[in-house]
Formats: structure tokens, C-alpha cells, sequence
């Protein structure tokens, strides 16, 4: 069995697990990731779009100085997409953040599995729970850097205007990121949480054991000998 003191931390390390794993899912799921405000205008009309959108859900209203509104529009990210380059490189962000999710779930059991057993010289051990939280934190940086690179570089914003308002021309876009983005990086901040949890466990284990040498080191040989 455990001794206390690695149980507790190791189920400190499960909580920031699990809290990484419960941040991914409502990061999925939310679609306040960017909101961008586009100034467009056509032949009969001149104004501004908001559209606010996440990795699967997005909204979109208008603004107009003069000319006919039109209705406020729910759409589907990747279903109003055509087959570019913004649509494959959203899909790539995507999987590299259910990676994340994935990776942060083996965290958890890995964490939960150390608190209750001693696997400590398997993958099992601190070795896995390393190995999952770095791959974790490594892929849903690359989410981040993705989904920036796609709208700043690829207009993931004005590919979306084009699809929902045929015919507008885009006169400038400015973009705002929201609430769901920057929990991203409270993912890799639970990450590193947990492997320095498991470090100063490590680290306190080989010190144990240092200080249990020292007794047989500094005997005298006459005591050692009998």
C-alpha cells in the first residue's frame, strides 16, 4: 500500500487531472472562443457584422448604418466551410484539442491508479503521468497557435462572412478573443501543476532514502562487522 503522504499528493495531482480534463470539455463545448467585428458594405447597404463563434457553433448579427438587416444567424463552423485551407486547418485544431482531452483523462487514471498502488518503476508510474500531462500541454498549445494562425492568416473570420453574406465586401476586421480561448491556458497551467506535484514527490522520495543510507554509511566498521 501507498504511504500517506504519496497518496495525498498523487490524489492532488488526480484533481488537477481531472480539473484539466473538466476545463478541455467546456472548451469544446462553449463557442465564445473570437468575436470578430467585420465593417462590410455592398450595393445597397454599409454597416458592421459581429460574428462570435467557437470550434463548432457560431452566431452572427448585423449592424447597419443604412440598408436592410438581415436576421440574426446561427451556423455550424465546419458545415458552412467550403473545402479550403481554413476549413482543414480548424479540423486539425480540433483534433489536436480532443488529444488533449484524451491525454488528460490517462493523466487522471494514472493519478487516481498511483494514489491506491505502487506501480512506481512501471509506465504506470510518475513516467506516464509525465509522459500524458507534457502531451497534453504540447497539444493544445498547438490548438492555440492553430486557431490564431487560421484567423489571422487564413481570414477564418471573412471566410465565414462569405458564406453568410454572399456578395458583402469586407472593409476590415479586427477580431477579439474570448473566454473559451484563453481557458487554454489554465489547461497548461494544470498540466505543469501536476508533474511538479509528482517531482516534489519524487524528490522527496529520494531524500527519504538518502537519509536512510546514512545510518549504514556511518556506522562504525566494528558495529558493522558484528
Amino acid at each position: 500500500m501507498p504511504t500517506t503522504k504519496k497518496t495525498l499528493m498523487f490524489l492532488s495531482s488526480f484533481f488537477t487531472s481531472l480539473g484539466s480534463f473538466i476545463v478541455t470539455c467546456s472548451i469544446l463545448g462553449t463557442q465564445a472562443w473570437i468575436s470578430s467585428t467585420i465593417v462590410i458594405r455592398d450595393s445597397v447597404s454599409n454597416g458592421s457584422v459581429f460574428i462570435t463563434y467557437g470550434l463548432f457553433r457560431g452566431k452572427s448579427t448585423q449592424e447597419l448604418s443604412h440598408g436592410l438587416k438581415d436576421p440574426d444567424k446561427n451556423f455550424a463552423v465546419l458545415g458552412i466551410l467550403n473545402n479550403s485551407s481554413p476549413k482543414t486547418l480548424h479540423l486539425v485544431a480540433i483534433l489536436f484539442l480532443v488529444l488533449s482531452l484524451f491525454t488528460a483523462l490517462l493523466s487522471s487514471g494514472f493519478t487516481f491508479y498511483n494514489s491506491i498502488s505502487n506501480p512506481y518503476q512501471t509506465f504506470l508510474g510518475p513516467t506516464g503521468v509525465y509522459t500524458w500531462n507534457g502531451l497534453g500541454a504540447s497539444s493544445i498549445f498547438v490548438t492555440m497557435i492553430l486557431f490564431v494562425g487560421n484567423t489571422q492568416s487564413n481570414h477564418l473570420s471573412e471566410e465565414l462572412l462569405q458564406t453568410l453574406y454572399p456578395g458583402v465586401t469586407s472593409q476590415g476586421t479586427t477580431h477579439s478573443y474570448g473566454y473559451s480561448f484563453w481557458l487554454i491556458l489554465l489547461v497548461i497551467l494544470l498540466n505543469i501543476v501536476t508533474v511538479v506535484i509528482i517531482i516534489f514527490y519524487q524528490k522527496a522520495r529520494h531524500q527519504r532514502k538518502q537519509e536512510q543510507r546514512k545510518p549504514m554509511e556511518y556506522a562504525p566498521r566494528d558495529g558493522i562487522l558484528f
